[in-house]
């Protein structure tokens, strides 16, 4: 069984037993978050396809840890202009154990 949940603005195609990185969740490590935005949940091939969300669908999952990935390097320069502009940024995000999920 998987499904496709929407959370951080992104949509994430999961099964049960899966480990990924999303969008920094505000919750402690080793709580359970549920996701309720549920776009799809296939099993076998029947699958159920929201408009655009299936109502009593859920997915459960377990916070494992919280970190930043790595620096990304940004250099902006023109060429014969004396410019160049140089920044990094590193996101947050949150790794989860996908742990159930129930459709309706």
């Amino acid at each position: 069984m998987y499904a496709v949940i929407v959370t951080g603005g992104k949509q994430y195609r999961v099964a049960q037993g899966e480990t990924l990185r999303v969008e920094k969740l505000v919750a402690d490590v080793d709580s359970t978050v549920e996701f309720d935005q549920v776009l799809l949940i296939g099993e076998g091939e029947s699958i159920t396809i929201g408009a655009p969300l299936i109502s009593g669908a859920k997915v459960a999952a377990k916070i494992r840890s919280h970190g930043r990935a790595d620096k990304i390097r940004i250099v902006k320069f023109r060429r014969r202009k004396h410019h160049r502009k140089e920044m990094g940024h590193r996101q947050h995000y949150t790794e989860i154990e996908i742990t159930g999920i129930t459709g309706a």
